[in-house]
């Protein structure tokens, strides 16, 4: 396996040591935005399976150059190395920042992942639309509205759906795909089970078939429409409300604010649907008013609004779903 041209770092280069090594696994770690972050270990066959789906979806060789502006810590940036060490392609490492900084003496970049964080960067920069052929967004879901701006601002845009245990994703949806249609990887199809939850079937991983807590509308054995997490389904009443799909309700009245949505135990509704965002405390009340007076569905209307200064967030930055 050819080694590719890395910029030096101790973190990458301590992770090609372990890739090296003579066990058959990678530990890696989920990223505790629903629960407690935990140890998985991966087999290095199912990393290198994962990377050449990738790098046959998008074209990847040992004339291809990938960037890396995120810490190898996760799968998302170990997987960039694998990738890179599966191709025998350039790699070059990026600041781990929110601002996506590129040399000017790399003229071309054939796959950049990012998280949602780093979006605006980009959008600040629509020149590097140019530079960057394919654009790999992960880590959450981005807002429709920035999608929308990546396209306007020339970026070819794809939003991942993976999980640490299928060695980062297994479909991608376009951003500028309003539908949000998720279209499975070489190699994988979907089913589901009674319960609407995902299973994924991917002969080529150890794993084979894999039960998620992800609630779906299965198009076909090939796309799906991502609803939202089982474990976080909220029974308010007796009626059934995904998070998810709330905060896509309520997302164009919160003024950009970041924020999330959960149940909290209630002794008249069981569940009581609550808003919590990172806004100014004395703003709760009218951002109930605004909700109320928009959404027809009284149903789905939350029975209260958490302001806090700062939502708490993962290291990579994702919204710790829970108070």
């Amino acid at each position: 396996m050819a080694r590719p041209q890395l910029a030096t770092m101790a973190s990458i280069e301590s992770f090609i040591a372990e890739w090296q090594s003579d066990s058959p696994f990678i530990e890696a770690h989920t990223s505790g935005s629903t629960g407690t972050p935990k140890a998985i270990s991966l087999r290095k066959s199912d990393m290198e399976a994962s990377a050449r789906a990738t790098n046959a979806r998008f074209g990847i060789d040992a004339a291809s150059v990938l960037a890396l502006p995120l810490s190898v810590d996760y799968i998302a940036g170990k997987m960039m190395v694998v990738r890179a060490l599966t191709a025998g392609c350039r790699l070059v490492e990026l600041p781990l920042s929110n601002e996506i900084i590129i040399p000017d003496d790399i003229s071309r970049i054939d796959l950049l992942p990012v998280v949602p964080s780093q979006i605006q960067s980009l959008l600040r920069q629509p020149h590097l639309s140019l530079k960057i052929r394919n654009l790999l967004i992960g880590g959450a879901a981005p807002s429709p509205d920035d999608c929308h701006k990546l396209v306007l601002s020339g970026y070819n845009a794809f939003i991942s759906y993976g999980m640490t245990e299928t060695c980062s994703h297994v479909a991608l949806a376009h951003a500028d795909d309003s539908r949000r249609v998720f279209r499975a990887m070489p190699g994988i199809t979907f089913e589901t089970d009674g319960d609407g939850r995902l299973i994924i079937n991917a002969p080529a991983f150890s794993f084979g078939h894999l039960l998620t807590n992800d609630l779906v509308t299965l198009l076909s054995p090939d796309a799906m429409i991502w609803r939202g997490r089982a474990d976080g389904v909220i029974n308010s009443g007796g009626i059934k409300l995904i998070p998810e799909e709330l905060e896509a309700l309520y997302r164009d009245f919160l003024g950009g604010y970041d924020f999330f949505v959960t149940g909290i135990k209630d002794d008249i509704w069981g569940e009581a649907v609550t808003l919590v965002i990172e806004a100014p405390e004395d703003e709760a009340d009218s951002i109930m008013r605004t909700l109320r007076q928009s959404i027809a569905d009284h149903r789905r209307v939350p029975k209260s609004v958490i302001a806090v200064p700062e939502l708490a967030r993962t290291s990579n930055g994702k919204i710790r779903r829970r108070l």
